[in-house]
């Protein structure tokens, strides 16, 4: 199942390095990739230990303010931006790991005094580069044993299971979807 290989929210960057290494790629496509975060949120109970708990590579300024939306319990599901600019393919996100205002840990972790630091600079100040090495590393990402004829499947929620029949594939909200077998 695709979520086993997803990295946690609160590994180090040598942990990050592994994760990525075990899958055949390198510490660029790390960074290529993590910058995805440009787009979208995160949940309360993938960033709380970072908000209240961390002292060290984070701007306490942007843990407060994190804080007045994530409670110390409870609201698990409440969102808060990865980036200032949460619909925009931007370079905001990197812009903020400058600053330690990296929502989840793993993402701080690419620019905390270790080998990745130059590449989160270089992507912070330049977006064609940044889109260019992150369509390299999708399609890279994308080669990684790849799942032919039926034995995968194309999902409506990648989280989600379908069930499969011979005439569609049908997703558990019950939306049919053709298949073409070949």
């Amino acid at each position: 199942m695709a979520n086993n290989d997803i990295p946690p929210p609160f590994l180090d960057l040598p942990a990050l390095i592994n994760n990525f290494k075990n899958q055949g790629l390198d510490e660029k496509d790390l960074v290529a990739l993590s910058g995805g975060h440009t787009l979208g949120f995160a949940q309360c109970f993938t960033f709380r230990d970072r908000i209240y708990n961390e002292t060290n590579n984070i701007d306490s300024t942007f843990a407060s303010q994190r804080q007045a939306d994530c409670p110390r319990s409870g609201g698990d599901s409440n969102l808060a931006p990865l980036d200032p600019t949460p619909v925009l393919f931007d370079t905001e996100y990197f812009s903020n790991l400058l600053c330690k205002k990296g929502l989840l840990h793993s993402d701080q972790a690419l620019f905390s005094g270790g080998q990745t630091d130059n590449l989160v600079q270089i992507y912070s100040t330049n977006l064609g580069t940044f889109a260019k090495d992150f369509a390299e590393s999708m399609i890279k990402m994308g080669n990684i044993k790849p799942l032919t004829g039926d034995q995968g499947q194309i999902r409506v929620n990648c989280r989600k299971m379908m069930r499969t029949s011979v005439a569609n594939v049908s997703d558990q909200e019950g939306v049919a979807l053709p298949v073409t077998r070949g």
